[in-house]
């Protein structure tokens, strides 16, 4: 269990950032030139896109502070000279801060979600642009790919490739859900069946309780089992005669766990 938490843990991190795509070539070119210019800017775009990474490419000494963090924002605005502050929208007090910020004169990379608005912020960043989810920079899943494969081979000490042709990444938290697809993946390849039994027992623990138990939870060992033998054996017909079910005892749970399959 020790290496679910560690899967866990690590998917906290982001990927640096990937340019192949044509919206990340031209995110990362506008970071470039932030680079060399005394400005503030505003990043925006969902979690997962990259806007972390590319903050600190542009201001790679600077602290990284949330914006939830109020008092430790505050306190860093006053002690430094340069900035960068994550998810500016959860700030409690965004006036506040746009106070501290031009009052102490130092200066700010932000991040914060798609199309961020505040009328606080107008004077604020003199640069604003948003980096497109994954769905729509394609180019770069790919790559992401590969280097969470070859993180994923440090970390677990055996040869990750993952067949993209089979493979459907998922990209609702962007590089985030990505990485942690793949993590998992590269931990189940040569996982035993004592250890599959284990992450299920601690799955489980805490949401036994109810009369119908048994029955409610029979679909995660049915579920994969179903979609892995029509895969492989192509007909309900073969895969009926594999498990050694009637016909109409395989549809019945197919119909059962149809939201699954």
């Amino acid at each position: 269990m020790d290496v679910v938490v560690l899967v866990a843990v690590l998917v906290v991190d982001v990927t640096n950032f990937i340019t192949v795509s044509d919206a990340s070539k031209e995110a990362f070119k506008t970071a470039t030139l932030l680079k060399t210019l005394s400005v503030n800017a505003l990043i925006m775009g969902e979690v997962g896109v990259g806007k972390k990474s590319l903050a600190s490419y542009i201001l790679p000494d600077a602290p990284i502070i949330d914006a939830s963090d109020f008092n430790e924002l505050l306190t860093s605005i006053e002690s430094a000279r340069e900035i960068i502050i994550t998810n500016l929208e959860t700030s409690p007090n965004i006036k506040r801060v746009v106070d501290a910020i031009e009052s102490n004169n130092i200066r700010v990379i932000a991040t914060a979600k798609s199309s961020y608005m505040s009328g606080e912020l107008d004077n604020l960043f003199s640069v604003k642009f948003d980096i497109p989810p994954l769905s729509k920079r394609v180019e770069d899943i790919q790559p992401l790919v590969n280097k969470f494969e070859q993180e994923a081979s440090m970390i677990f000490g055996s040869y990750v490739n993952i067949d993209m042709k089979k493979f459907k990444p998922d990209l609702t938290k962007n590089s985030n859900s990505l990485r942690r697809q793949v993590m998992i993946n590269s931990l189940l390849k040569d996982i035993k069946d004592t250890e599959l039994m284990d992450i299920i027992e601690n799955y489980l623990f805490d949401k036994l309780g109810a009369n119908n138990d048994y029955k409610d939870n029979l679909y995660l060992y049915e579920v994969p089992l179903i979609k892995v033998g029509l895969k492989k054996f192509k007909s309900q017909l073969q895969l009926s005669d594999k498990l050694g079910l009637n016909r109409n005892t395989l549809r019945k749970k197919i119909a059962d766990n149809k939201k699954y399959l």
